[in-house]
């Protein structure tokens, strides 16, 4: 498995007190308690060699802007770890080439590893405003049995292949409709997306929901009363 949280990216990047998108972060804040308070973003000394995992972003400016140049904060790199964040955890990406694997960005710290897979994803529709990564293994095992669209396994995070890859499942599965995907060579790694905060937390509450309730059927524990 790839280090967890090791920028693969060319970075150019102007350390700032702020970043733009502040109006933005609210909400972005908001689920990101939620999403630690369960675990799907954090730390844990016993996974993925103690590094911190989930990053989670948003659109910021208007619709307008075409591909690698819709911007959008996200939450800095190796933060998954913290117990709450603030606008001073997260950076601002300018714009992003896919080609080159250069990213742009500003604000008080690097931007998460994962920046070109939100890009990709930002520029599969404009009406796309939120991404959230997690790590769920509950989910991320289940991902073929939920019907939910999967990267190839060869496939490394953070990469300019895993961002074409994206673009393939859009072309090729029901991603737009589903709005998830798992990252098969990516431990554990699912992204969701929608056109705010709530619906990408709905969405991606709604199939951790389903994969507990796969696995209580598997258990043979699945009971309406307690004795």
């Amino acid at each position: 498995m790839d280090l967890e949280g090791v920028i693969k990216f060319n970075n150019d990047h102007e350390l700032r007190a702020t970043c733009d998108g502040h109006s933005s972060l609210c909400g972005l804040i908001a689920w990101r308690h939620i999403l630690a308070h369960l675990s799907l973003i954090g730390q844990d000394a016993l996974r993925y060699d103690g590094a911190g995992y989930g990053n989670l972003s948003a659109r910021i400016g208007p619709f307008p802007g075409g591909r690698g140049r819709r911007r959008f904060v996200i939450s800095g790199t190796q933060t998954g770890g913290y117990r709450c964040l603030g606008a001073e955890d997260f950076a601002c990406v300018e714009n992003y080439d896919v080609t080159t694997n250069h990213v742009s960005s500003h604000g008080p710290m690097q931007p998460s590893s994962e920046s070109l897979t939100h890009a990709a994803v930002y520029d599969l529709s404009p009406g796309i405003r939120v991404v959230l990564h997690v790590h769920s293994p509950l989910l991320w095992q289940r991902a073929k049995m939920l019907h939910i669209p999967q990267t190839k396994p060869e496939v490394p995070y953070g990469t300019p292949a895993m961002a074409r890859e994206v673009g393939r499942l859009h072309r090729e599965t029901a991603l737009s409709d589903k709005c998830v995907f798992a990252m098969t060579g990516h431990e554990d790694g699912v992204i969701v997306f929608g056109r705010n905060c709530d619906e990408a937390g709905r969405t991606l509450l709604s199939y951790v929901g389903r994969a507990y309730e796969m696995q209580c059927e598997e258990d043979g524990a699945l009971c309406l009363t307690k004795e």
